[in-house]
């Protein structure tokens, strides 16, 4: 089974490397790495050019946004299953994709998710944030219910099948890819209870000043997908209390080690 990582980045010259090297790190043989870049000015450019022969595809250019370059991103793709590796994450561990593949190969699903860490945006041994997921029931949804974005890894036929990402939401797009996905009953989903990434917190739509555009975003999807809109916008956000509450209440190792969380406290603090 191949797998496509695609990794989109802009003006990210501290980050990009340990991005490319999480992905060069994987024990798995058979992946290819896809990097689109908006047309950076920053240097991350001769950085991604130091790389340039260990990557399936790269390439340089404006675009109309995030969306329209993973767009873009997969349809360059030729493995089997797509996921995406942002330019501030990495990968949880070496093993990371191995699991990814292992899951599919023992699911035969058409999608595996899992459950990811948000990190320091200076100090990646510190977890700030828990995003946990669990096994899927379509009910889950209306109370604002979704897995980590980075987490979710679909085959290519899903994407040909379903679409690829919507640019009329400029923040939200992968909300709504996750939600028509998920509420798909011929999409097969698996959930693999590992962390399978690190991400810096700090991203596109983790800053304060887009959270309200994000919300208006989510609130319109909300209501394309016949959910009612604040209640589970309202949901989706109190979700967000317990990701953050986690990590002060558990040592740190036991998320840095993979290491299963006490049931009774993931249940009380991990309504996800």
């Amino acid at each position: 089974m191949k797998v496509s990582v695609i990794t989109i980045v802009y003006n990210n010259q501290a980050c990009i490397a340990d991005c490319i090297e999480s992905v060069l790190a994987q024990t798995y043989p058979n992946i290819e790495h896809i990097v689109m870049d908006g047309g950076s000015t920053d240097g991350t450019q001769a950085v991604i050019e130091g790389y340039r022969n260990s990557l399936a595809h790269y390439q340089s250019e404006k675009d109309k946004g995030l969306y329209d370059a993973l767009n873009k991103g997969i349809q360059k793709a030729t493995g089997d299953v797509i996921g995406i590796l942002h330019s501030d994450d990495l990968f949880f561990e070496k093993d990371t994709i191995a699991k990814v593949v292992e899951a599919f190969e023992y699911s035969q699903s058409d999608l595996v998710y899992a459950n990811g860490l948000y990190v320091d945006q200076h100090d990646i041994s510190q977890v700030k944030r828990i995003y946990g997921a669990k096994p899927f029931k379509k009910r889950y949804l209306p109370f604002g219910w979704i897995p980590l974005h980075t987490t979710i890894y679909a085959k290519k036929e899903v994407f040909q099948n379903l679409g690829l990402y919507n640019q009329d939401y400029s923040i939200a797009s992968d909300y709504e890819i996750s939600l028509r996905w998920f509420i798909n009953p011929d999409v097969r989903t698996h959930f693999l209870d590992a962390y399978v990434v690190k991400m810096r917190l700090g991203g596109k739509s983790t800053t304060a000043s887009l959270q309200k555009k994000k919300s208006s975003e989510d609130l319109k999807i909300m209501r394309l997908y016949g959910f009612p809109a604040w209640f589970t916008l309202g949901c989706k956000i109190g979700r967000k209390i317990p990701q953050y509450l986690l990590p002060r209440m558990v040592p740190q190792r036991v998320f840095l080690e993979n290491k299963p969380i006490n049931l009774s406290l993931r249940r009380k603090l991990q309504k996800v």
